[in-house]
């Protein structure tokens, strides 16, 4: 069963990861989050649920408005081929969250199995804070980049930092 916003605010203050969280209407896409953006000072970012030819399984996170080739960003990565986006049920069954709540979070729903490469775009580490849904696209929480780091190793995943957006 997935965790809930709960369960992760738990972990977070066990694990000494400072955080704040404000409740918004649901988001569904970046630009439904625009108005956000002018509310909540840092850096807001989207986040590709991807997976290669081997299934291998990628979340892939950036800033909102990075442009990624997803033609090339295999090279990147060190994908076997090509990605596709991965399926909601996939999404699910791996993270824990429904399409429009994805997050770095949800590498949370992710520790045992370890399923999930988690790529950390190096433009988006530049910026502090950062601000992620808490598992479910109604509130935004706020992290320190260094927390966001903390947070991924806390689950077992050594994040990626790899430029993967511009050129």
């Amino acid at each position: 069963m997935p965790a809930s916003r709960e369960d992760l605010f738990a972990f977070l203050s066990a694990s000494g990861i400072s955080v704040s969280t404000r409740d918004h209407p649901a988001v569904f896409t970046v630009a439904e989050s625009t108005a956000i953006h002018e509310e909540i000072a840092g850096g807001h970012t989207k986040n590709l649920f991807l997976k290669d030819k081997k299934g291998s399984i990628f979340l892939v996170v950036a800033l909102h408005d990075a442009e990624i080739d997803l033609k090339t960003i295999h090279q990147k990565i060190g994908a076997q081929g090509r990605v596709s986006f991965g399926k909601p049920d996939l999404l699910m069954e791996v993270l824990g969250v429904e399409p429009g709540s994805v997050t770095p979070f949800a590498l949370f729903n992710d520790r045992e199995e370890q399923r999930v490469t988690a790529v950390f775009d190096a433009a988006m580490m530049e910026v502090d804070p950062l601000n992620f849904h808490p598992l479910e696209n109604t509130a935004t929480t706020t992290v320190t980049r260094d927390g966001l780091i903390a947070f991924a190793r806390a689950c077992g995943h050594e994040p990626l930092i790899v430029a993967v957006s511009g050129n």
